[in-house]
């Protein structure tokens, strides 16, 4: 049973972490990429060094028009992800399910080993007691015929 309770806790820990990973790894996938950054150069001189300045975009604030592929592609892409996430989470039921599984199995099974050994030591006290029964007897009779 402590063996069940210490499987049943590092499966619980790892479902949880796993779906820390899962929401992160969707939280920071952008799903908007913009092939046309705009870098600004401005020069004094030509003499003098250049400084750029890079214009930070939203992805919340980009039009329709300025994703690619638009509205569609980032629909299906939000559709293939939640069906990542919904097959990741059938498959930690399905591990979890497994690991208790397992666990009865391996308590079955160890509970087995554990009844073999009292019937072979049950057997064996058994066929002790028979020899020494046959022991006394055959004494018995020696005295007996003497």
């Amino acid at each position: 049973m402590k063996r069940f309770s210490q499987l049943f806790t590092l499966i619980l820990g790892l479902m949880i972490v796993s779906s820390g990973m899962v929401m992160a790894e969707t939280k920071f996938t952008p799903l908007n990429f913009d092939d046309s950054s705009s870098i600004k150069t401005t020069t004094s001189s030509p003499t003098t060094s250049t400084y750029t300045t890079t214009e930070v975009k939203g992805t919340d604030l980009l039009d329709p028009s300025q994703v690619t592929g638009g509205t569609k592609m980032q629909n299906s892409i939000l559709q293939i992800e939640n069906a990542q996430v919904e097959i990741r989470n059938k498959l930690l039921n399905y591990k979890t399910n497994y690991a208790e599984i397992d666990s009865r199995y391996q308590t079955a099974k160890t509970e087995r080993k554990a009844a073999k050994k009292q019937i072979k030591y049950a057997e064996k006290k058994i066929k002790n007691l028979d020899t020494a029964k046959k022991r006394i007897r055959k004494n018995f009779e020696r005295k007996i015929n003497l």
